[in-house]
């Protein structure tokens, strides 16, 4: 089928949505421990709460929804996004605002791995990595745009307005969706004993672990990135925010490159040099970090290499598995919130435990043990019948 932009394009958009749904905690952390009236680690636990939600829920739904036509489907999930957040700008307090975290976390859960499903088959094979790197660009602009305008304006108008942006945000992305997407049909029916038959082949497995790792390291360290630059550049409030902006442009481009080098060389090779690339950039983060500019440089670098990583693993994990992409997408989507999740339990113990500064080497190791699973993932040589390959 041709690949068309415009198409991919309003993907991209939802995925901005639902992306700025789950990021934009770490901007609002300041405004909800004040107007809250809650710690550090106890307002990360909306990114758990989120977290975990999505990752419980993204098979589930997708095995739920399995026959729905994908346009309808897409838009109905934007608009559960939409309520989601609706609700949490109109949450009275710290319990109610978990909950509406969870109903935001569902309309995410299906949209985000339906729409790489539709996006790679809307493209050639060729161009697939490229493909699903547009879709999850809409990610990395909301850590480029979301996260950073959610922090700025909830220092003025309160996270409860940010909130309410979001799900007007969300609300435009399922129209938009309507108006230029095609009706796509759903793919063939897989009975619901079969959907995880997909995460027997180690080489999935593999691929699963591995994103865990990756984003476990990245928001372990992400979500508490305000103390963290506190303490090493002295930095708060806006600067912050800046230096938000420019993690974010590394990790556009991060995302583009991520793309174009599993086009042109496959997953194995940029997926090692990107982990080893987070390993070194994390390690030395507190001895860069130490000023605005060597906060900057440290940030773009570290965006860059982390928003390289989502092209090649869902390359691979197509490649495993093409008879079921959209099963195993949805598995590898509920491994990234699995990490993010875990990211909040594991970052406020560190925080709480070794301060600050502790963060980055404790995301840097985690990382080195995301290539290691990476190798010993491509070098099992089993196969499962299930699996077409």
């Amino acid at each position: 089928m041709t690949f068309a932009p415009p198409r991919t394009a309003v993907l991209a958009l939802g995925t901005f949505a639902v992306g700025t749904s789950g990021y934009v905690v770490a901007g609002l952390l300041p405004a909800l421990t004040g107007e809250l009236a809650v710690s550090e680690t106890a307002a990360a636990q909306l990114v758990t709460a989120f977290a975990i939600a999505y990752a419980v829920g993204s098979p589930l739904f997708a095995a739920v929804t399995g026959r729905w036509e994908r346009r309808t489907l897409l838009v109905a999930a934007l608009v559960v996004t939409a309520i989601g957040n609706a609700l949490a700008a109109l949450a009275p307090g710290y319990v109610t605002l978990l909950l509406a975290r969870v109903v935001t976390a569902i309309g995410a859960a299906v949209f985000t791995p339906a729409a790489s499903a539709v996006a790679a088959e809307l493209t050639s094979p060729e161009r697939r990595g490229r493909a699903v790197a547009l879709v999850f660009g809409g990610l990395t602009i909301a850590t480029i745009l979301g996260v950073p305008l959610g922090s700025v304006l909830s220092q003025s108008v309160g996270y409860q307005a940010v909130f309410a942006l979001v799900a007007a945000f969300s609300l435009l992305g399922a129209f938009a969706v309507r108006l230029v997407l095609p009706a796509v049909p759903a793919p063939p029916p897989v009975p619901f004993a079969e959907r995880f038959t997909v995460a027997k082949d180690p080489r999935v497995l593999a691929m699963l672990g591995a994103t865990v790792l990756g984003c476990l390291a990245a928001f372990s360290v992400y979500t508490f990135i305000s103390p963290v630059l506190s303490a090493t550049a002295g930095v708060h409030g806006t600067t912050v925010s800046l230096l938000l902006f420019v993690y974010g442009a590394g990790g556009a481009l991060g995302n583009v490159l991520g793309g174009r080098a599993t086009d042109r060389w496959g997953a194995r090779g940029p997926l090692l040099i990107v982990f080893g690339g987070i390993t070194v950039v994390l390690a030395l983060l507190p001895l860069v970090a130490t000023s605005v500019a060597g906060a900057a440089v440290i940030l773009f670098l570290w965006g860059l290499a982390t928003w390289s990583i989502n092209p090649p693993i869902q390359h691979r994990l197509i490649e495993l598995s093409k008879q079921n992409a959209g099963l195993v997408l949805s598995l590898n989507a509920s491994a990234i919130y699995l990490g993010v999740g875990l990211s909040g339990l594991v970052g406020g113990a560190v925080l709480s435990g070794g301060g600050p500064l502790l963060l980055p080497e404790i995301a840097a190791v985690l990382t080195a043990l995301g290539a290691a699973v990476v190798v010993v993932g491509w070098r099992s040589r089993v196969r499962q019948p299930a699996l077409a390959d």
